[in-house]
């Protein structure tokens, strides 16, 4: 698939999926790191049906070189330019024998250093020590999210299914999908490949029922500076 066709993917439907970003040994070299990390850490949390990492390139910034590859950078810069950078992380890894689903949402806030009140910046919330507030609409229209895959990732373990298209009508609550007129498509990565999506596109995932793990590094990025004393969490030049 061309650039300009996974240009117009991410334009018209909200996402696009490419395979290949990484090597086996890129893959293996990120879950090594990984496992060598220290898990006490606030931000690391575990339960028996998920172990995320928020903060994640900040908590294991020895990933960072491995993750952002001579492939990655250039799929970043042919598709959105050289002025976004990464804003917010998070590995999931989803358990083989996991229950863990996410029921249709859009990706409404960002993750912020510290809490001030800023007109047109709300509602806030904080999880982990982590600030997150729902930011004017023109900030989620031009970020965009990478979701790097560890593992072959399809509709028995967790792939995100999506609408289609979602993405371009603003906030659009789950309760009022129109399924007469909406289709959902499922959207498999196999491992080593990425999906990129706009935040405002709505997404879901099932729980798993093939007993194979899925694990996903999430990395927003935006070429946006807020204002000031709001400062992005999660900056990585």
């Amino acid at each position: 698939m061309s650039v300009a066709t996974h240009r117009e993917n991410i334009s018209v439907k909200g996402f696009t999926v490419i395979d290949n970003i990484f090597t086996p040994a890129e893959t293996a070299a990120i879950l090594n790191t990984i496992e060598q990390a220290d898990m006490s850490n606030d931000t690391f949390r575990k339960t028996k049906d998920l172990f995320a990492i928020r903060q994640f390139l900040k908590e294991i910034p020895a990933v960072i070189p491995v993750v952002f590859n001579a492939t990655l950078k250039a799929v970043i810069k042919d598709l959105f330019g050289e002025a976004y950078v990464p804003v917010k992380s998070i590995y999931f890894d989803k358990p083989g024998d996991s229950n863990w689903f996410v029921s249709y949402h859009q990706d409404l806030t960002i993750s912020v250093k510290e809490k001030a009140e800023t007109p047109g910046f709300g509602p806030w919330t904080v999880k982990q020590q982590q600030y997150a507030v729902q930011p004017p609409l023109d900030i989620l229209e031009q970020n965009f999210t990478i979701r790097i895959h560890l593992d072959d990732t399809d509709a028995s373990n967790g792939a995100l299914r999506v609408v289609p298209g979602s993405h371009s009508r603003g906030i659009y609550r789950p309760e009022t999908i129109d399924w007469t007129s909406e289709t959902e498509i499922t959207c498999d990565v196999p491992k080593g490949g990425i999906m990129i999506m706009r935040p405002l596109l709505l997404h879901a995932s099932s729980r798993t029922t093939n007993q194979q793990r899925r694990r996903v590094i999430h990395i927003e990025f935006s070429n946006q500076t807020l204002p000031a004393p709001l400062q992005w969490s999660e900056m990585v030049q």
